[in-house]
């Protein structure tokens, strides 16, 4: 009878609701690290998140791929990736609670950089998941767990590679194998989770529209269990569905979310996506998914020295400069486009 009593009452003062926010490939090209050098030699990247630095902080959880290492100096961009420590900072500072770094840029500094970039993500006491040092530590750590205005979310993150890279015996990086996903699943529910999120490095770059690859891998890991699959990797936008199992219970894929920051230069690489999942409980308590919709982002670039990168919301227009104002445009139309025509029962702009 206490126990009946304790679960009503749980039930009656649970959270109704909590939102999640997950945006795409956080890059860092020779530009970016350049517009941001200070007079004092150092990097500050906090003004490239003035504008979206209070939406961000709104949802409840926000989840962000960090697609550079921090590999120390020399900081270099594309092809061989190596952030300052202050870019992880802004981010955190920005309102991120959590960080990927399972992607195929991982060891551009080869397992030294790896190391070093979990060590000061550790330092910033910001939690992060798809990379390992000591390799010994994977299993316990692969799986992230948060509790979300009461709802327990587990956290995956896999990459289809590392560009060719191997690493040593020393490091893990967690791959797309859907043999371990399935496991990895299983074990977030032997640990109560309620819902699962599945962040996937995946796809074939500059496509708009997911490759049937993706739609067969994204089925088999909503089949072992995950709640959400969501994808980054082709630096553009990919449309998002949500459909429900068998058993009604309803589970979204997002293909793609894009860019979120860059120095990309193509339209369709300036922005990408921020998809918000609301989360409820039924009156049974067992959580769901409520709604997800997609929101534009854009980044301006510099257009004079002294500026920032800045990402700002692709929905509303820029008054300082006429030319970003036309590109802002230009990126949102494109990628409306597509979101409209493909989103399956997720809230397109």
């Amino acid at each position: 009878m206490i126990g009946l009593l304790v679960s009503l009452a749980w039930l009656l003062c649970a959270p109704e609701e909590a939102e999640l926010l997950f945006v795409g490939d956080a890059m860092m090209h020779q530009r970016q690290i350049d517009a941001e050098l200070q007079p004092d030699g150092t990097h500050s990247f906090d003004a490239c998140f003035d504008s979206i630095r209070r939406w961000v902080s709104e949802a409840d959880y926000a989840v962000v791929n960090l697609e550079a290492p921090l590999g120390g100096e020399p900081y270099t961009g594309y092809p061989m990736f190596s952030a300052p420590d202050s870019y992880a900072q802004a981010l955190r500072d920005a309102g991120f609670d959590l960080t990927l770094t399972a992607n195929n840029h991982c060891l551009d500094r080869r397992d030294r950089g790896l190391q070093r970039t979990i060590a000061v993500l550790d330092s910033l006491a910001m939690p992060h998941i798809g990379t390992y040092s000591p390799a010994s530590v994977r299993d316990s750590l692969a799986l992230h767990i948060a509790d979300v205005n009461g709802f327990r979310i587990g956290f995956l993150n896999y990459t289809y590679g590392t560009n060719g890279i191997r690493h040593g015996a020393a490091v893990a990086v967690d791959p797309i194998d859907v043999s371990l996903i399935e496991a990895d699943i299983a074990r977030a529910r032997s640990r109560g989770v309620e819902l699962v999120a599945v962040c996937i490095h995946w796809g074939v770059e500059y496509r708009m529209l997911p490759e049937q690859s993706q739609r067969d891998t994204g089925s088999r890991i909503h089949r072992a269990g995950a709640d959400m699959v969501i994808g980054s990797h082709p630096h553009v936008i990919q449309p998002a569905e949500m459909a429900a199992d068998s058993a009604g219970r309803r589970h979204l894929t997002v293909y793609s979310l894009g860019n979120f920051l860059s120095a990309m230069r193509t339209p369709d690489t300036r922005g990408g996506a921020a998809v918000s999942v609301t989360l409820r409980r039924d009156r049974l308590g067992r959580p769901y998914i409520d709604r997800a919709e997609s929101h534009l982002l854009f980044t301006v670039t510099p257009s004079r020295p002294g500026e920032p990168f800045r990402v700002v919301r692709a929905d509303r227009p820029i008054h300082d400069d006429p030319e970003a104002e036309e590109q802002r445009i230009e990126f949102a139309r494109r990628a409306a486009e597509i979101l409209r025509q493909h989103n399956k029962n997720v809230k397109a702009p």
